[in-house]
């Protein structure tokens, strides 16, 4: 039988910034019709869309969704 000890230790969690990890993601999506952006990790794709998609339709109300990617890991140093 083996024995395995566990010490407790602090977690922290933030964006992922490991090698290749992805930048976050936008879409934009009308309040009205619920139609939206590609998503995309630049800010003018899913800006200009909702423009575009407003000056289309007359819908004016929109929702910003973000996709960020976050990693937990333990920090250094007793609890």
């Amino acid at each position: 039988m083996s024995r395995t000890v566990v010490r407790a230790a602090r977690w922290t969690i933030g964006p992922d910034r490991t090698p290749g990890a992805s930048t976050p993601v936008r879409e934009i999506e009308c309040t009205t019709c619920l139609n939206r952006s590609d998503p995309s990790d630049e800010q003018g794709g899913p800006d200009l869309w909702a423009l575009g998609h407003a000056a289309r339709t007359g819908h004016t109300g929109f929702r910003e969704i973000v996709t960020a990617f976050l990693r937990a890991s333990t920090t250094r140093g007793a609890l």
